[in-house]
């Protein structure tokens, strides 16, 4: 894979005008983004600013009311087919690590590849060490989620998300949960797939992680994108005011 992004091949990820409503409460309004196949974006910003919304959106596990979203050529709809297409491209990883109890960790990553895509029983758990092994945490094959600890569930959840292959893999502030000395574990698998070339959206806090892996940093407020950036000049020289008070803010912490 190239690990650089190829903006000559046309977005992967493409939204035009899109808005999102719960309720009153308007979380997108009028986001326009472009994503280079490639491309690492970290999507910062305050709580409620729509980041979350944004990235669920793209999975579709959101649905916006307004606005195109089109993932690797096909455009979002309720059409059943585009979505198993889509789900089956992009993968997503959750501040919770969402693995099944009752199933050891061998057996959590073996059932998508085996359901989805059909895959052999051998096939897949020949993948799902593969997989396990890429992440660092092969010997914990067949304990159970409840025997490890937070970092290694994240890791097993982002193990999980490649076995199907995807083209995209999208975070929602996977090291959140995580108890300050393993966040660096889980920070150090991501930025082995950013440089393997994997298209990623990240939504963290996590701000050295965003100097160090992201091609652009978004900066999200109240639904709308505010200002974007490489990451030299979004830290260096930011444009906005409001992004000025939340980069001095979360820099102190």
């Amino acid at each position: 894979m190239n690990p650089n992004p190829d903006p000559s091949a046309g977005p992967i990820i493409h939204m035009d005008g899109v808005s999102k409503w719960f309720g009153s409460f308007q979380a997108l309004d009028g986001v326009d983004l472009e994503v280079a196949p490639g491309e690492k974006i970290v999507i910062c910003g305050p709580s409620g600013s729509g980041k979350s919304t944004l990235i669920r959106c793209i999975s579709r596990l959101e649905r916006h009311e307004k606005g195109r979203i089109v993932v690797d050529g096909t455009e979002l709809t309720d059409d059943r087919a585009s979505l198993a297409r889509l789900h089956s491209e992009v993968g997503m990883v959750f501040q919770q690590f969402n693995l099944f109890p009752h199933l050891s960790v061998l057996d959590n990553l073996m059932l998508a590849p085996m359901r989805v895509r059909g895959l052999p029983r051998e096939e897949a758990r020949a993948l799902a060490m593969d997989y396990l092994a890429r992440v660092q945490i092969a010997e914990q094959a067949h304990k159970f989620p409840s025997q490890l600890s937070g970092g290694q569930q994240q890791r097993v959840a982002i193990a999980r998300s490649l076995c199907m292959k995807p083209k995209i893999m999208l975070f929602d502030e996977p090291t959140s949960a995580l108890d300050p000395e393993m966040i660096m574990e889980v920070l150090q698998v991501m930025e082995t797939l950013a440089l393997e070339g994997m298209t990623m959206l990240c939504v963290t806090h996590e701000m050295g992680f965003a100097r160090r892996a992201a091609d652009r940093v978004v900066f999200m407020d109240r639904g709308r994108i505010v200002e974007q950036a490489a990451p030299e000049a979004f830290f260096g020289a930011p444009r906005t005011e409001r992004c000025r008070d939340f980069l001095g803010r979360i820099l102190q912490h």
